[in-house]
């Protein structure tokens, strides 16, 4: 793919070559600890004068991280199916699934996973495409099952690298794609098609019809793709509406529709597929809200997910009913609510909603703030009002704050700040352990096997979540008959084929594209695993940063070195051993220059930066990344 000219203005610097374009941004280290943090040449990292390949830069900023080269993909035999998830399967977010049929191609959802602990300073984490983009003239369509971020924020990253196919969804859906892509100006403007129920869209040789299934967002959607050999099922994201474990009779219709036909093939959610019996419905979450907001007797202010639609509509609902004035605070929330009102989804009275100043000039059983933050983001509303840095809303002593959200495995510590904080100021906190003011949109395990007893697919693989939660669903759909060999629990990027006219299912040993792609400002490329790796020792273990003058005449040093250190010791205590540093440093430069005309600067920068790591380490029993700076002047 040819590199798109960058925009001024939206450049982040953001290289994996070092001044010389031989290594990474930061020097190799030498040293002995055993762990191999920072040591590129025993951890698989770059060697001396191992140089980068280039750089592809575009404005939509996702990076290709490292990867070993991957074995091609055969091309697909006449007659097989091939499915490939390219993210989805071994966590919670960047979803997207790939069915190739003869010589058509379509993708399912295209969605984006927040940052991880192993992904220091990323913003996004996205499926890899390169299989689509190898394959572009195949693709008939791209089709999004819903609304939430993780499965349709990639579409900007990506969407110009697979050719601008057509994008089908439905009405909510559409919107929120349209709005995203707002953000993106530089794009090409997209062509989306909405679908209803009942429409049948043709792809090339495979036709994709729509059944509505009950989630957390309006407009929710699973799709069906035939083929000669079969109906192709994917859920989306799913539970039921039940009552007291009993579906709908909605749901009865709907999933009935599976009773008479051949399904070959499902892939379904498994986000919730390890917890027993059946999901909490909304509408208890939604009656349990509609009593609080209705009989609290003080300023009430309510955290949720901005893509909680259902219930932030049912909540404005009951404030208009109750005579509450609501704030909204937080911009996907407000967003979000705008474009439920745009579509004519929610009728709410335009006078219940007040800006921040009119705070002061109502009685506190009268208002209600609806704030994104229930996770504990750092800058979301909730967590400003919390640490006093909200230019409006305050605390005040009786005031009641409703965390009606999960949650999110890795924020606990975060969530408990958010709520420590909270509570010193006098709030009252109502969470999902005192009150169900929470219910999950994902199947618990019974419904998942009402699901699979309606579908009844020839074979199964399990979707959404992380590999554990995969063996789970797997296991039910044993439950429910499916055989060993007819089960595929797959890895992101694994190939999948139906063969035989359908009549066998196997993982091919070959796997598409499977390397990291990350969102990291508004830079794109290829780039070493050795980059991230910086950046956790960075964290984990600071910088010390030498700046030596050597004559280059002589080899020897004009002056004493200047060092600067950042996270790895305070400096005013460590006299000492900045001393003996120094001595190192001159020993090093002056041992190495000796005799050598002219100055090998590299030369001598590795051998500064070895005889320095090791020195630390043999001090401190810390690694720091060390960057020597050696001047000839």
């Amino acid at each position: 793919m040819e590199p798109i000219k960058k925009p001024q203005g939206q450049a982040r610097a953001f290289s994996p070559k070092g001044p010389a374009g031989t290594r990474s941004a930061f020097p190799r280290q030498g040293g002995g600890r055993g762990r191999g943090r920072g040591d590129f040449r025993r951890s698989g990292g770059p060697k001396p004068h191992q140089v980068h390949p280039p750089r592809e830069i575009t404005e939509q900023g996702a990076i290709v991280l490292g990867g070993a080269e991957e074995k091609p993909v055969p091309p697909l035999e006449a007659g097989n199916i091939r499915i490939i998830p390219l993210g989805g399967v071994e966590e919670i977010g960047r979803n997207m699934t790939v069915i190739e049929y003869g010589d058509d191609i379509i993708a399912i959802d295209c969605g984006f996973q927040f940052r991880e602990d192993d992904t220091p300073g990323i913003d996004y984490i996205l499926p890899n495409t390169k299989y689509l983009e190898d394959r572009r003239d195949k693709i008939r369509g791209l089709f999004i099952t819903h609304g939430h971020l993780d499965h349709i924020g990639g579409i900007p990253y990506v969407i110009d690298r697979i050719g601008y196919p057509p994008i089908y969804t439905r009405r909510l859906s559409a919107v929120m794609i349209k709005k995203r892509q707002e953000e993106f100006p530089n794009l090409k403007p997209l062509d989306i098609h909405e679908v209803e129920k009942e429409d049948t869209i043709r792809a090339g040789n495979m036709r994709v019809r729509f059944f509505s299934v009950s989630h957390t967002i309006p407009d929710a959607m699973g799709i069906i793709v035939e083929t000669p050999h079969g109906l192709i099922v994917f859920t989306g994201d799913l539970r039921l509406d039940h009552i007291d474990g009993i579906p709908t009779e909605k749901e009865e219709k709907e999933f009935g529709y599976f009773k008479d036909k051949k399904v070959l093939f499902l892939a379904a959610d498994s986000t919730n597929a390890d917890k027993p019996g059946f999901s909490l419905p909304e509408r208890i979450v939604q009656k349990n809200l509609d009593d609080i907001i209705t009989n609290t007797k003080t300023r009430l202010i309510i955290g949720t997910f901005s893509s909680q639609l259902e219930r932030i509509m049912r909540m404005l609902e009951c404030a208009e009913r109750t005579g509450r004035k609501v704030l909204v605070e937080g911009r996907s929330m407000k967003v979000n609510i705008e474009i439920v009102k745009q579509l004519g989804m929610i009728k709410i009275d335009e006078k219940t909603f007040i800006g921040p100043e009119q705070l002061e000039h109502l009685p506190d059983h009268k208002i209600m703030v609806l704030a994104t933050g229930a996770q504990g983001d750092e800058f979301a509303a909730l967590m400003r009002v919390a640490q006093k840095t909200h230019k409006y809303v305050k605390i005040k002593p009786g005031d009641t704050v409703v965390l009606s959200s999960s949650v999110v495995p890795g924020n606990e510590r975060a969530v408990q700040k958010l709520k420590d904080n909270l509570s010193r100021q006098g709030a009252r906190i109502i969470d999902r352990q005192i009150m169900d003011v929470h219910a999950s949109g994902h199947a618990n395990r019974d419904e998942t096997l009402w699901i699979h007893s309606k579908i009844n697919p020839r074979f199964f693989m399990p979707l959404h979540g992380y590999h554990y939660m995969l063996r789970v669903h797997a296991d039910i759909a044993k439950a429910c008959g499916r055989r060993e060999d007819e089960i595929i629990v797959p890895d992101n990027s694994c190939v999948i084929e139906i063969q035989d006219e359908g009549q066998k299912i196997i993982r091919r040993k070959e796997m598409a594209p499977a390397g990291l792609r990350l969102v990291d400002g508004f830079s794109i490329g290829d780039i070493q695993e050795v980059v991230i790796r910086d950046r956790t020792v960075l964290a984990q273990e600071g910088m010390f940063v030498i700046i030596a003058t050597v004559n280059p005449k002589t080899g020897r040093l004009r002056k004493s070195p200047d060092i600067i250190s950042r996270g790895f010791v305070y400096l005013r205590e460590s006299q000492e051993l900045l001393q003996q540093t120094r001595i190192i440093i001159k020993k090093t430069i002056e041992e190495t220059t000796q005799g050598m005309q002219p100055v090998n600067f590299d030369y001598v920068k590795n051998n500064v930066t070895d005889a320095v790591s090791r020195f630390l380490f043999e001090k401190t029993n810390k690694r720091p990344i060390v960057i020597p700076v050696v001047l000839g002047v």
